[in-house]
């Protein structure tokens, strides 16, 4: 005599034949009662085969290790999700690298970046002013595979002005594509669920996993 996964679901208060689940795991005590009454009450010249028995503990086992595991998967996530918080606290008024076309301009000096798919032997960065004209062209040459920076001599444009740049690379006759990069400062930051997302002076919310550099 065995107990049948019909039997268990019963005492659920259900009639699915599936297997128990963690959210059933409340049925663990009326499960192991269950199995000892029905052992104390077996046909002795028909005892119940401890393949079942085996299987049928393993079952009830699997339940409870499942129902362990969801909460401390559960916890880890609390856990990571307030660390996140507290170093996004700490980021707050420092600048960060992200993706954007903004120029920092500071003590006479542009300072911008960006990021390379391949090696390029010839790159030219243009500087557009606040209407989006071409004011100045820089060529930097050879550059290799991923993050670059430039500076651009900024002359009496004042700090903080609202300049931003393009780039273009190629590799002999191929475009080599291209990904701007710029400083931006921290205002604040915030939880959205379970994600953390920094709210940047010019480029808005972005999210922390976009974050490319924390300087």
């Amino acid at each position: 005599m065995s107990i049948s996964t019909d039997t268990l679901n019963s005492i659920n208060g259900t009639t699915s034949t599936t297997t128990p689940t963690a959210n059933e795991a409340g049925s663990t005590d009326r499960f192991l009662k269950l199995l000892v009454t029905q052992m104390q009450n077996q046909d002795p010249l028909n005892p119940m085969d401890n393949a079942q028995i085996t299987s049928q503990m393993a079952q009830i086992s699997t339940v409870d290790g499942i129902t362990a595991l969801n909460k401390t998967v559960q916890g880890l996530n609390t856990q990571f999700a307030q660390m996140q918080a507290l170093q996004g606290a700490a980021l707050v008024g420092h600048n960060v690298t992200v993706e954007g076309s903004g120029l920092t301009i500071s003590d006479g000096k542009g300072i911008g970046g960006f990021e390379l798919d391949a090696a390029a032997n010839n790159v030219k960065v243009e500087i557009l002013d606040t209407a989006g004209k071409v004011v100045d062209t820089l060529q930097l040459g050879a550059a290799s595979s991923g993050t670059n920076g430039f500076t651009w001599d900024a002359g009496s444009v004042a700090d903080g002005s609202n300049y931003s740049f393009r780039v273009t690379a190629t590799s002999g006759a191929a475009t080599v594509k291209t990904t701007p990069l710029m400083l931006d400062y921290v205002a604040a930051v915030r939880m959205d669920g379970t994600e953390m997302k920094l709210e940047l002076l010019r480029s808005g919310s972005v999210a922390y996993s976009d974050v490319k550099a924390f300087n």
